[in-house]
C-alpha cells in the first residue's frame, strides 16, 4: 500500500511509519518545510527517524500545495498533526494547539476531497479526552458521557475537551463521498523509545517518585504500541468501519494500580506518591498541566470489541513488562555500542 502520514515526525508517527515500512509500504510523512530542511540533505528528501522506505514531503499543515499529489491513488491517509499538549496552556500555546489540530484537519479533507483518485481511508487523530471524567462506568462509542455536559469542569479541563471537540469537527466539516472516514480517540500510546511518554513515567519509578498521583482514582486508559500499530492497520483494512472508534486497550486501571504494576514491572516495591498540591507545583516548574495526570479517563474499545479485535496486550500488568524488558535491551544495546567505541 501507499500511505501518507500528515505530522508524521512525533513519537507515534515515527514508530508508525517505520512499522508500516517495515512491511514493505511505501510510506510517506508530510512535515514542516522548516523541520525538513534542518534534518535534509542536499538535494534529496530529508531523512525520517525511521529511515528506510519512508520519504518526507514539506507542507505547512495549512495550505494546500504540491505535498496534495502525495493523495491521488493513497490506500491511507493517517493525519497525526498536532501540537504536543505537553504544556503550559498559555494563550499563545493555547492557540498553537487547537490551530494546529482544526487547520490541519481542514487541509486534508480539502485536499482528499479535490483528488480524481481519493484515497480509500482517511484516519484523523483525536483524542479519548473528548469523554468525561468519571469512575463509575467506562466510556465506550456508543453510550459514553461527552465531556461537553461537564459544565463545572476546571479552565484547562474545559480546554482541552473544546481542543477534542473542535478536531473532530474540523474532520467533519468536509464531505467525502469515496473515502471512508475514522476518528481516532486515542487513549496514550505507550512505547520505549527515547522521549516518550513510558520513558518518563519510568523515569519517576526509577527514582523512587512512582506512587499514586492525587488520589489515585482516577482511571488510565492506554494502549501498548504494538496493538496501536495493529489497530491502525486493521482499520484501514476493515471497510466496513467508519466512525469515532476508540484506540485504547479494554482494560484501563486506576492510577494507583497503574503506578503499582509498573514498579512491579520494574522491580521497585515502594514509590513516593504525588499529592494533587504537589503536582501542581511540578507541572508549573516542568513547564506542563496536572490536567493530563488527574483527569479519570476511563475508556474502553467498544468498535475493536465488538468487530473482533484481539489485543496483544489487553492488561497492563503484561504491558509494563514487556515495555519495562524492551527499555532495558535498548540501554543494554546504547552501552555495548558505547563500550565498542571508547
Amino acid at each position: 500500500m501507499k500511505i501518507v502520514i500528515p505530522g508524521g515526525s512525533g513519537q507515534v508517527g515515527t514508530f508508525l511509519a517505520r512499522a508500516f515500512a517495515g512491511d514493505g509500504h511505501e510510506v510517506v510523512v508530510l512535515g514542516r518545510p522548516a523541520a525538513a530542511a534542518s534534518n535534509g540533505r542536499r538535494g534529496g528528501a530529508p531523512p525520517h527517524p525511521s529511515n528506510k522506505g519512508v520519504r518526507i514531503v514539506p507542507w505547512d499543515a495549512i495550505s494546500l500545495g504540491g505535498w496534495t499529489a502525495e493523495l491521488e491513488g493513497a490506500d491511507a491517509v493517517i493525519n497525526l498533526a498536532g501540537r504536543s499538549v505537553n504544556c503550559r496552556y498559555t494563550p499563545r500555546n493555547r492557540k498553537l494547539i487547537v490551530d494546529s489540530r482544526v487547520n490541519s484537519a481542514r487541509a486534508v479533507g480539502e485536499a482528499i476531497a479535490q483528488c480524481k483518485h481519493p484515497p480509500r481511508v482517511w484516519l484523523q487523530a483525536g483524542t479519548a479526552t473528548i469523554y468525561a471524567h468519571r469512575f463509575d462506568a467506562p466510556n465506550d462509542e456508543a453510550t459514553g458521557i461527552m465531556a461537553t455536559a461537564e459544565t463545572d469542569a476546571p479552565d484547562t479541563w474545559r480546554f482541552s475537551i473544546g481542543v477534542a471537540t473542535a478536531w473532530e469537527r474540523a474532520a467533519n466539516e468536509v464531505e467525502l463521498p469515496h473515502t471512508r472516514k475514522v476518528l481516532l480517540r486515542s487513549a496514550i500510546v505507550l512505547n520505549p523509545d527515547p522521549g516518550s511518554a513510558f520513558e518518563i513515567l519510568l523515569r519517576l519509578v526509577r527514582f523512587g517518585l512512582g506512587g499514586h498521583s492525587g488520589n489515585g482514582r482516577q482511571y488510565v486508559s492506554w494502549i501498548h504500541e504494538a496493538d496501536f500499530i495493529r489497530a491502525i492497520a486493521w482499520l484501514i483494512a476493515n471497510d466496513s468501519i467508519a466512525g469515532a472508534v476508540n484506540i485504547t486497550a479494554p482494560n484501563p486501571v486506576p492510577n494507583e494500580e497503574f503506578m503499582r504494576e509498573l514498579r512491579d514491572a520494574w522491580g521497585i516495591k515502594i514509590g513516593l506518591p504525588s499529592p494533587e498540591w504537589l503536582l501542581e507545583i511540578g507541572a508549573f516548574f516542568m513547564r506542563t498541566e496536572s490536567e493530563l495526570i488527574l483527569k479519570s479517563r476511563r475508556v474502553i474499545p467498544g468498535v475493536l470489541n465488538r468487530h473482533g479485535f484481539t489485543f496483544a496486550y489487553p492488561t497492563w500488568r503484561e504491558a509494563a513488562r514487556d515495555l519495562c524488558r524492551r527499555w532495558r535491551e535498548r540501554m543494554r544495546g546504547q552501552l555495548a555500542e558505547g563500550g565498542e567505541g571508547g
